[in-house]
């Protein structure tokens, strides 16, 4: 029957080699889960890091409103508009603009446009 030996099943793996197999697909199990545990955590940062830039191009635009209305609020006189548009050859709306900024000194205006 020594023939018979040859048909049976084969002869199970050393123990050595079923350990060092499963070792291995240990650490691509873990490599996997760690790949994906990043893109969670890059994905939570992005998450973050946009609702902070969402909060601060809020906060700008709230600012340049508030900007917007002081300026709005300066009095300005209609001539010295005139008058730097026409001198300097601008729009009106940059002239009147520039006299917001200035508080409504023409002459720190001029000087603003002349630099």
């Amino acid at each position: 029957m020594e023939g018979g030996d040859k048909d049976g099943p084969p002869p199970p793996p050393p123990a050595e080699a079923d350990s060092k197999d499963l070792q291995q697909q240990s650490k691509a199990l873990d490599k996997l889960t760690d790949r994906v545990e990043d893109r969670q955590l890059d994905s939570t940062r992005v998450q973050s890091a946009m609702a902070a830039l969402a909060s601060s191009k809020e906060a700008d635009w709230n600012a340049m409103r508030l900007r917007e209305k002081e300026l709005a609020a300066v009095k300005i006189n209609p001539t010295d508009v005139d008058i730097i548009a026409n001198e300097l050859e601008l729009d009106k709306k940059v002239a009147e603009r520039t006299l917001r900024v200035h508080k409504g000194d023409a002459v720190a205006a001029i000087r603003s446009l002349l630099q």
